[in-house]
């Protein structure tokens, strides 16, 4: 496995030794192991959620296009709307 010095803050290095001195990791390499593979997951999170709402703006653009949309007078008819949707959702 590759050695990298790598720069943290005194912060950083007090919660390494705080975490490592409480029996949570072994060592500093398994704590910035585990900050690695959070972000990673962080990354891979966002990426879906980016992937799911460039699919929903695709599917609501070909919507607009073909006229399947709603029009609403007021405000007051697009909450009732928005009010109808929950219960039909909810159930409720």
């Amino acid at each position: 496995m590759p050695t990298r010095n790598v720069v943290i803050t005194a912060h950083q290095s007090e919660l390494i030794d705080q975490w490592v001195a409480a029996g949570d990791y072994q060592n500093a390499s398994e704590v910035l192991r585990e900050g690695l593979r959070l972000v990673e997951q962080n990354k891979i999170e966002f990426e879906a959620r980016l992937q799911a709402l460039r699919q929903a703006t695709h599917v609501g653009l070909v919507d607009m296009e073909a006229g399947r949309f709603d029009s609403f007078d007021s405000p007051q008819a697009l909450r009732a709307h928005f009010a109808a949707m929950g219960t039909e959702v909810l159930g409720t």
